[in-house]
């Protein structure tokens, strides 16, 4: 009798042990890449850069045409990320540590927070209360503070480094602390690797968040030797690509803007040669895909991706592990002109112009939809659809409300964003009227001017906050945002603008205020 209650009670144990195996909540992946353009992966479009494990990752889940980054530069984006709210809602807008003011400008910058808010609740430490061990590998860019990721909710966090770019660059030695050891040659994007799949490895029997953050693709522009000698043969086999290997853009919300036929007609000019920042604001823009070290940087981050699937695939715990491949902001197909008297060698411009995100105008740091619309592909084993293609728009601070939904935790935050579950399952709509961008600052790429956008449909409507004007495109007819329709189409320019105002009334969004320094006489070029 008692053998026969062993027996029992071992089984009823066992069963008890396989079920609480079963219901363990699910690992998450979130693989965020810097600066990656909407057109800088294959399954994107790319014909140039080759990204095998991006493309199969696609197969596998739901990639998403329309996912938009929160803000063309990368803290902004983050921050919405780790929270689920707008960066208006936490003042929290431009790069960390921001642009300074300059006497060409007829606005002050806003002052942002120089850190994520404490008091903000994060999504790793809702994880983390709820049974998940936490960690970041790669680049955090939310502030200073050498605490602040612990006091966000992270475990751990590899290297200790919390700016936006690597300190010295991509080859060891790397300069930052927890990264001391290492190989003469060591490439950093395989070494963030490494240390991610050692914490997969570590945590594999519980559920675990690892926000793999690359710092790649941002510059310093420096492909892993290899693969940049592939790129190179690799070009060298390509028919030449057409058309002018760069365009000009004018400053936009001007009274009077340069047309696009002027500015064509321009770019043979003499007053127009080199690569810095012309008359009235007008820059060079690249257009083709043809950067053979950032080539090998994005091939490289493919290469990651592609480790950290097969380890999860050698642990058994790829079908309980979901996976979010995102970018955080547009590609650098625009110079950084954090001085606006900078000249850029001719040897050096492809170090200044990473890429090109056409057929998307613009890039980083443009509200054009280069600098905001990114790739997104999100796998959810068992739960999520496979092979599909979704174009319902989507944006950052939806992850909060999504990731939470997926492992089951209720949501006690106001979050700003919609959980998009509903499209991961098989919903073709999402509840949601519009989208917005808040954006008070001038920016370091390509002189673009402050201001705010709103999508709500297919329209999207530009405001300009030193001037007042406004642009509205059709973006199914125009992704190109080459057809300014506000003239055209004044009622849905009134509808947006209306719909833009009201929305930074209620996320109590910081304002520009008029330059006491300004002066007109001093030209930024």
């Amino acid at each position: 009798m008692n053998r026969k209650l062993s027996f029992v009670l071992l089984l009823v144990a066992l069963i008890l042990g396989s079920c609480s195996k079963q219901i363990q909540q699910p690992n998450i992946v979130f693989f965020l890449v810097d600066d990656l353009g909407w057109t800088d992966v294959g399954c994107y479009g790319s014909q140039f850069y080759e990204t095998p494990n991006i493309d199969a990752l696609a197969e596998s889940g739901v990639r998403f045409t329309d996912a938009y980054a929160a803000c063309h530069v990368c803290s902004p984006t983050r921050a919405s990320i780790m929270t689920g709210k707008y960066p208006a809602s936490i003042n929290l807008t431009d790069w960390l540590t921001g642009r300074r003011d300059f006497p060409f400008q007829k606005m002050l910058n806003v002052k942002i927070n120089q850190h994520l808010p404490y008091d903000v609740k994060t999504l790793p430490a809702t994880l983390k209360a709820n049974g998940y061990k936490t960690a970041i590998y790669g680049k955090w860019h939310l502030g200073e503070d050498s605490a602040s990721t612990t006091r966000q909710g992270f475990d751990t966090h590899i290297p200790d480094w919390n700016r936006g770019w690597p300190k010295d660059g991509y080859y060891f030695p790397y300069g930052m602390k927890g990264l001391e050891e290492g190989d003469d040659g060591e490439y950093l994007t395989d070494r963030m690797t490494t240390e991610a799949l050692k914490y997969i490895e570590q945590n594999r029997d519980k559920p675990f968040f690892l926000y793999l953050s690359h710092f790649a693709v941002h510059d310093p522009i420096e492909g892993r030797p290899d693969l940049v000698e592939k790129y190179q043969e690799k070009r060298i086999r390509m028919l030449p690509p057409e058309g002018h290997p760069f365009i000009l853009e004018g400053k936009p919300g001007v009274e009077n803007p340069i047309s696009r036929v002027e500015l064509d007609k321009a770019i043979d000019q003499e007053e127009y040669q080199g690569f810095k920042v012309f008359p009235n604001q007008t820059v060079k823009i690249k257009q083709h895909q043809d950067n053979v070290q950032f080539a090998g940087m994005v091939e490289s981050m493919d290469e990651s991706l592609g480790r950290v699937l097969k380890k999860l695939n050698e642990l058994e715990i790829d079908e309980q592990t979901i996976v979010i491949f995102y970018s955080d902001n547009g590609g650098m197909s625009a110079a950084n002109f954090w001085n606006p008297k900078r000249i850029i060698p001719e040897e050096e411009l492809d170090k200044a112009f990473s890429t090109s995100n056409l057929p998307l105008r613009g890039g980083k740091g443009w509200m054009y939809e280069g600098g905001i619309r990114v790739p997104l592909i999100i796998k959810w084993p068992g739960k999520g659809l496979q092979k599909v293609t979704c174009d319902v728009p989507v944006t950052s601070p939806d992850f909060f409300p999504t990731i939470l939904e997926m492992v089951g935790i209720k949501n006690t935050e106001n979050a700003d964003g919609l959980s998009l579950v509903p499209l991961l399952t098989g919903d073709s709509i999402l509840n949601r009227k519009a989208i917005f961008w808040h954006f008070p600052h001038y920016s370091n790429h390509g002189m673009q001017s402050a201001g705010g956008a709103v999508r709500s449909g297919d329209f999207k409507l530009l405001e300009y906050y030193d001037t007042g004007k406004v642009q509205l495109f059709n973006l199914k007819n125009d992704i190109g945002e080459q057809k300014d329709l506000s003239k055209i189409e004044v009622e849905k320019t009134n509808e947006l603008k209306e719909k833009l105002h009201k929305w930074r009334a209620k996320v109590g969004a910081q304002m520009m205020k008029p330059n006491p320094d300004y002066d007109p006489a001093i030209k930024p070029e």
